[in-house]
């Protein structure tokens, strides 16, 4: 059975691909912005830039959080204590929200970045701090997160409404985790290969991992990664499977 299912990027990471209209374009075929926050990448002007445009397209905007670490990109895994995440995710939602409401706009959810995104995917301590800073900020806030993992239950013990997030373009593992991106075809790259998993995603169907199992997955949203080789051919794709 077919699912309604939204589609996601993450944004507001990079310059050139702000003013090449590189993100603009991508926006035709999403549903959902994630809007970095400047501690991982961004700034101030690109933050502000890329509002605009997810407004003008009528998007769901919505905070991409991150360890602050901007030489690494918030790839690189940080040990930090329950309080330390929580004061994390927290201030990047001041900053973006203060953008937000300059231009009377409301923020819809929140979707981590990163190694903060995959260490909150299992380790229960950093998916609580997580869901207690976006239930405190705003309770009406999605939490996207990994589906099947902990930063989904967590968010739902919490009582925040979730998405569970799914990939079209990374190949999984048989316990339903991404596929670490330095393994052998962890990232997809031809785009019929991309377009069966998303059907797959959509028709609630089981998906082939990496090991050679099938696997089901559910599936709120579908992210689209902007700096993929072909991430706008492969978003058009994506966007024409989901609303076929």
């Amino acid at each position: 059975m077919k699912r309604k299912i939204d589609i996601n990027c993450d944004m507001g990471e990079s310059l050139d691909f702000l003013f090449s209209g590189h993100d603009e374009a991508l926006m035709a075929f999403i549903n959902s912005v994630n809007i970095a926050c400047g501690f991982h990448a961004g700034s101030q002007e690109i933050m502000e830039r890329t509002i605009e445009n997810a407004h003008k397209y009528d998007l769901n905007i919505g905070a991409h959080p991150g360890f602050d670490d901007k030489p690494n990109f918030g790839r690189n895994e940080m040990e930090l204590s329950f309080a330390e995440v929580k004061e994390l995710v927290s201030a990047q939602l001041l900053i973006i929200d203060k953008v937000l409401k300059a231009k009377g706009i409301k923020m819809n959810h929140v979707k981590p970045h990163g190694a903060l995104y995959n260490m909150s995917a299992k380790n229960t301590e950093y998916a609580r701090a997580i869901a207690e800073a976006v239930y405190e900020f705003d309770n009406d806030l999605i939490l996207f997160g990994l589906s099947g993992s902990v930063s989904i239950s967590e968010a739902q013990k919490k009582g925040l409404k979730t998405y569970a997030e799914c990939f079209a373009d990374r190949s999984y593992q048989s316990d339903g985790s991404l596929a670490n991106r330095s393994l052998p075809n962890a990232l997809k790259s031809d785009i019929e290969d991309i377009k069966k998993q998303t059907h797959s995603l959509v028709n609630g169907s089981a998906i082939n991992t990496l090991d050679g199992r099938l696997i089901e997955l559910q599936c709120d949203t579908i992210c689209i990664h902007s700096d993929t080789p072909n991430a706008i051919e492969f978003a058009k794709a994506i966007y024409d499977v989901v609303n076929s």
